[in-house]
């Protein structure tokens, strides 16, 4: 284990880290409006003695220690826009105006606090440890995960070109989610896709309005959106072979205000995952068509307005990073701490920042909830991870995952 020496002094930092975690989880903040998070961070990174950036409303903290591979770890730093029901002690009474000027409570519904703890963890154990290893360690905290822009915005600002221009190259990246598998105290893992790629649909149908008592004039949306949803479920069914996966949802459909007023148009919220870039391509171009088609066949004035956002791309974990990351994990944890991860059908935007450096990545989960403990996923109000042993957990991987390619043997 002589290459995870760093980890030796994690009793030094735990309290700090927990008394972090409370902090953070008390005084969550909106996508894409995290300064205060930001600022905490930049703080904490250049106290332990990191060269600083704020880039696309993220940070990052760069430690080059001596010759060596550089590694990119990445945690993100958003909450969501819940109300927090978990009688923790240090839950979140937090309020924030959103981007559109209405008052949201906020929660880190989803765990980011403890992503943002592990990785400040990781960075103050390779900091202060610099003679058991040898390289460069780049710590990135992301926004707006939760709205698929944290990414793409540190990208757009320059994330690639301002980091190597201080580094030269990086060769590789990682990142963690907190979830309710496998349990508490344990790590898990997988090749290939672990996370779905996803997008959002947004789809207007035009047809002509009418009296309740006269729909020979008029051209009824709500039937033509209700039969494009009903068709909508043969895509999966019946067009993507039964070894692939895929999802299609319709979470809102909008039509009319009163009972006997044909209205003239409807609006309808679609969601879909795939494991695969081709199996999603196939789904949103069967959406278009199915959409177009039931437009025709009911004679409507216009075409239908389609619109795709909220893209998350898929997570693909690099086969030989995770070998050798599974193989550090076992050595460091023990097989029986080291579990298989199913891929998840959840999405994320981590991806975005390791393509754009052109390196290869390996993403995993630790768990959050004890075995004999009442699970509530991530995202419901109610989900609150026990604090320990899932910080230690998720600061080990972290410092981990690094330490497979800068830990002196």
């Amino acid at each position: 284990m002589t290459r995870f020496m760093a980890l030796k002094r994690l009793n030094e930092i735990e309290p700090m880290l927990e008394k972090l975690y409370v902090e953070l989880h008390q005084n969550p903040e909106l996508s894409m409006m995290e300064l205060k998070t930001a600022d905490r961070i930049e703080q904490l990174l250049e106290d332990f003695g990191y060269d600083t950036m704020k880039i696309g409303g993220g940070v990052v903290g760069i430690l080059r220690n001596g010759e060596g591979p550089a590694v990119l770890f990445r945690a993100d730093i958003d909450a969501l826009p819940v109300a927090e029901a978990t009688n923790l002690e240090y839950a979140s009474t937090k309020t924030q105006k959103d981007r559109n000027g209405v008052v949201q409570p906020v929660m880190h519904a989803c765990g980011h606090d403890m992503h943002i703890t592990a990785g400040i963890g990781a960075a103050w154990l390779l900091a202060n440890s610099r003679d058991s290893w040898s390289g460069t360690y780049v710590a990135l905290f992301q926004p707006g995960e939760e709205t698929a822009e944290g990414a793409r915005s540190m990208v757009a600002d320059g994330v690639v070109e301002k980091v190597l221009a201080k580094i030269g190259k990086l060769d590789v990246a990682f990142g963690q989610h907190v979830l309710t598998e496998p349990a508490a105290g344990k790590v898990g893992t997988t090749a290939g896709p672990v996370l779905s790629t996803a997008a959002s649909l947004r789809i207007t149908v035009t047809g002509k309005g009418s009296h309740g008592s006269m729909p020979h004039l008029g051209i009824d949306p709500v039937l033509l959106a209700s039969s494009i949803v009903t068709r909508l479920q043969g895509i999966v069914a019946r067009e993507i072979a039964p070894s692939q996966f895929g999802v299609v949802t319709v979470g809102s459909l909008q039509a009319g205000s009163q009972a006997n007023i044909i209205p003239n148009s409807a609006t309808m919220l679609l969601n879909i995952r795939a494991y695969s870039n081709d199996v999603r391509n196939h789904l949103i171009d069967s959406i278009k068509r199915i959409a177009i088609a039931e437009c025709e066949a009911s004679g409507t004035p216009i075409p239908p307005e389609i619109e795709i956002y909220d893209e998350f791309p898929l997570t693909n974990n690099d086969a030989s990073v995770h070998e050798n990351l599974r193989n550090a994990f076992i050595e460091y944890f023990g097989e029986d701490r080291v579990e298989h991860l199913d891929p998840v059908t959840a999405s994320e935007d981590f991806s975005i920042v390791p393509d754009a450096f052109g390196v290869p990545y390996c993403y995993w989960g630790f768990g959050g909830f004890a075995e004999d403990q009442e699970k509530f996923p991530n995202h419901n109000p109610r989900f609150a991870p026990i604090m320990q042993p899932s910080l230690r957990t998720g600061t080990e991987a972290a410092a981990v995952a690094a330490l497979s390619y800068l830990g002196k043997e």
